[in-house]
């Protein structure tokens, strides 16, 4: 009689371990309201201050390689720690870079000429991530020997890509070399116009439709001394045919070096190790300014998460652990997600099930993006790891079954942590309140807002704050379309609110499963 259970629960688990009853078990719905209730927008603001108040006390950032990061880093590890997890401080050194004061760039001879700085594809000029500093007044300028103007219908300038590339240069005035892009990375020919005895190096885009106007670039990390300026092509050209009567004018001051910072690395008590669900934001902010919403209301939101998850005393099935990412804004590479991976081992990183990144969620005029995990990332092509596809869905259905309608999927660009992880083949997800992109009419139409306008007129400014005095006049113009209720500093509480807790639910969700997600069973 005793032996009939026996045989029966032999075969349930050889059903499981086949995955013939797995659907079922994975279909078997999480009720998260408990947690999604506790995890309340007033709460997550409150952390949110409390990063303002840092960024106040330190020169209006919390970049990373600053003590505002560093006191960023305190608090929640201090929160954490108090709620009882696990907390580990994981120290990695990375490339630092910030601009002290405005660079300038004029033509002084033969047409006297102001050129304006960037980001903006219509200016005239950035100055190169990375870039060293330096001061010339009336320089000379000297092209390179292979410079191609009118440039050739397919990309193929070499220009700067080999130290014979240079001119000799005087010895009795400053110089700065004028390059064309192509070929060869923008670092190569900072390091030659530099090695060759230049003072500067302006490096013009090539020509051809579609390289015509201003980008961005930067030298991959410190080591150039002198500055690197990208330009448009029309600016090169000019320079190029003025020459050699052509001389300029450059101010850039920098600071770039090798710095060490750090992750915050919470792990929750209990659940299965060879099942770890991770969850991430990265905390450190541009240069400049708090990062209020890129990417405090990120880490605001899962340190709520965290924080309720242990009152509420939620015994998970699957081990929890929560990052706070340092340097993501120092990327390429992600270096502070990129630094914890490489630190594990195989059996470590297979343990990983899956990965869930929110980076920022409380955007003003915003719209509910979800990652899309089946179709192609951009600009790779490729598609993610298995198993991405399994936690868009489960957003997808979240967001439908709270009567918010599907939301919209985009795909991954690898600009975010994730990327770290799809490297190792670990499948990720999550959702996204926009960015720099423009609102559309239907978007509008859906999400409310202001069409014309970016998801978040404040992005990578100062006036991503939570001070209403700050703001711009494009949030000015999202308040007054959403309620002065609704809009805090550049934070849209109902984005904030609504994302938070598809978040809260995706995090319980994985963390109770039972059957794998595809792909990493």
């Amino acid at each position: 009689m005793r032996r009939i259970p026996v045989v029966l629960g032999l075969v349930l688990a050889l059903l499981v371990a086949f995955g013939v009853v797995g659907v079922a078990i994975a279909a078997d719905p999480t009720d998260t309201t408990a947690l999604r209730n506790a995890v309340s927008v007033e709460r997550i603001i409150k952390h949110e201050r409390a990063f303002q108040k840092i960024a106040d006390s330190n020169g209006g950032t919390r970049v990373t390689g600053t003590q505002g990061y560093d006191a960023s880093a305190d608090y929640v590890a201090g929160k954490l720690k108090a709620a009882g997890y696990n907390v580990t401080v994981q120290e990695f050194t990375h490339p630092f870079f910030q601009v002290l004061t405005p660079t300038t760039f004029s033509q002084t001879a033969p047409t006297p000429t102001l050129y304006e700085e960037g980001p903006e594809a219509t200016a005239d000029f950035n100055l190169a991530g990375y870039s060293g500093s330096g001061d010339l007044v009336d320089a000379r300028v000297v092209p390179t020997n292979d410079i191609i103007i009118p440039p050739t219908p397919t990309p193929s300038s070499s220009s700067g890509c080999e130290a014979g590339d240079f001119p000799t240069p005087s010895t009795t005035e400053r110089q700065v070399a004028l390059i064309q892009r192509g070929t060869c990375t923008f670092r190569a020919k900072a390091e030659n116009a530099q090695a060759a005895g230049y003072d500067a190096a302006i490096i013009f885009n090539e020509g051809q439709e579609g390289r015509q106007e201003l980008i961005g670039g930067g030298l991959g990390g410190p080591g150039v001394d002198i500055p690197v300026l990208i330009t448009s092509f029309a600016v090169g050209q000019e320079l190029y045919l003025a020459s050699p009567g052509a001389r300029v004018s450059i101010s850039a001051e920098t600071i770039a070096e090798t710095r060490t910072t750090s992750n915050v690395i919470a792990d929750y008590p209990g659940g299965s190790t060879d099942r770890t669900i991770m969850v991430g934001a990265h905390l450190d902010s541009v240069p400049e300014g708090p990062g209020i919403n890129d990417n405090g209301s990120g880490v605001a939101g899962i340190l709520e998460i965290a924080l309720q998850m242990k009152k509420l005393n939620i015994k998970p099935t699957n081990h929890v652990r929560f990052a706070f990412w340092g340097a993501e804004e120092s990327s390429p590479p992600h270096w502070g997600s990129q630094a914890y991976l490489e630190e594990l081992d195989p059996a470590q990183l297979e343990d990983i099930a899956l990965y869930l990144n929110f980076d920022m969620i409380g955007s003003p005029n915003y719209v509910r993006f979800v990652y899309d995990g089946n179709g192609p990332t951009v600009p790779f092509g490729d598609f993610p790891p298995d198993g991405s596809g399994e936690i868009e869905q489960v957003f997808l259905e979240y967001f439908d079954d709270q009567n918010l309608g599907y939301p919209e999927s985009i795909p991954f660009d690898g600009r975010s942590d994730y990327q770290s992880f799809f490297v190792e083949g670990i499948p990720a997800g999550g959702v996204f309140s926009g960015a720099e992109g423009e609102k559309t009419e239907a978007q509008a139409a859906k999400y409310g807002g202001v069409p014309g306008l970016a998801y978040d007129p404040c992005y990578h400014q100062a006036c991503d704050t939570l001070k209403d005095a700050l703001q711009s006049a494009e949030v000015d113009q999202v308040e007054a379309a959403y309620g002065d209720a609704v809009i805090v500093g550049n934070i849209n509480t109902k984005a904030l609110d609504e994302m938070s807790d598809a978040a809260a639910h995706a995090t319980l969700t994985f963390a109770q499963r039972t059957s794998a997600v595809s792909g990493t069973d």
